[in-house]
């Protein structure tokens, strides 16, 4: 498996469960912390943490302490990258044919 695969799986994983993408979706309004995604996504808030730790381990999201709160927002820099290698990936197979 290439490492762009790997990636690839790695966000599938993130993306790959309703839940977790309603969390992204809620941050594609901005950095929000547990509580106002668990408020926007209407899910409890332990539920909200455990997807966040999947997102995060998926780098699909970034977190930031901001003085006592956490702010979690949409990896933007690593998403768009991936998005383009798995573009370049894809036009490179395509001109084999």
């Amino acid at each position: 498996m290439t490492d762009l695969c790997k990636e690839i799986a790695k966000m599938g994983k993130g993306i790959g469960n309703t839940g977790r993408y309603r969390i992204l979706e809620a941050l594609m309004k901005g950095p929000k912390t547990v509580g106002q995604i668990a408020k926007a996504v209407r899910r409890p808030q332990p539920a909200v943490s455990q997807n966040l730790k999947v997102l995060k381990e998926s780098d699909l999201v970034a977190d930031e302490r901001r003085g006592k709160e956490v702010y979690y927002s949409i990896n933007v820099a690593y998403m768009a990258n991936l998005l383009q290698k798995l573009a370049v990936d894809v036009k490179k197979g395509t001109k084999k044919r």
